[in-house]
């Protein structure tokens, strides 16, 4: 590549889309390529038990399950909000936590701008209001702590520390993990039915 040229610095989806990293537009957000990315990541790089990857399709519905759970009067606009609060890794993946701690600021500024995009698209305001962003904060970890000692290898004591104490689980929790197709069409599916607000 000559050097004069600035390296490439967008996505091209399946859908047909260049995502600029960037500068990401809304318009360029498609619902069908973050189901179809999402379903394809997986959470704890790959380290978990399972004849399929966990997906972050997968954690993004036991998140919002989850979020349910602990606030019931949660509104549908901040269940789909819940719902796609880890939608820029259909872009830039799943980086786990202490890798994140590693790259430092600007691997956050990159999915804050890819975050705001998404909300935008699909009407959301850029910033998830503080309340809710506890509700998800806490929904988020008490996933964590599910996936981390059912599927990831954690002993209880060490997933308490880092996650703290579960709380909203569902009783009839299963964290088989589920085909990158089923994984997919079941985020699509959830995504449709909040979307109504």
């Amino acid at each position: 590549m000559p050097r004069d040229i600035p390296p490439r610095a967008w996505q091209r989806m399946l859908s047909g889309r260049r995502l600029d990293l960037l500068d990401p537009s809304p318009l360029d957000v498609e619902i069908d390529d973050i189901a179809h990315g999402l379903a394809r990541v997986p959470r704890w790089n790959g380290q978990t038990r399972g004849a399929h990857i966990f997906s972050v399709a997968q954690h993004s519905l036991l998140v919002e399950e989850i979020a349910q759970a602990i606030k019931p009067d949660l509104a549908d606009k901040w269940r789909l909000a819940i719902l796609l609060h880890d939608a820029p890794e259909y872009v830039v993946s799943d980086i786990i936590s202490p890798f994140k701690a590693v790259l430092g600021g600007e691997y956050k500024a990159v999915e804050n701008r890819l975050m705001r995009a998404i909300h935008l698209r699909f009407g959301l305001p850029p910033e998830l209001p503080e309340v809710h962003r506890k509700v998800m904060k806490r929904a988020d970890q008490s996933a964590a702590y599910m996936e981390a000692t059912q599927l990831a290898g954690f002993e209880h004591a060490e997933a308490l520390k880092f996650f703290g104490r579960p709380v909203g689980i569902p009783a009839n929790l299963d964290m088989t993990p589920w085909p990158a197709e089923i994984a997919a069409e079941r985020f699509l599916a959830r995504f449709g039915e909040l979307r109504a607000f």
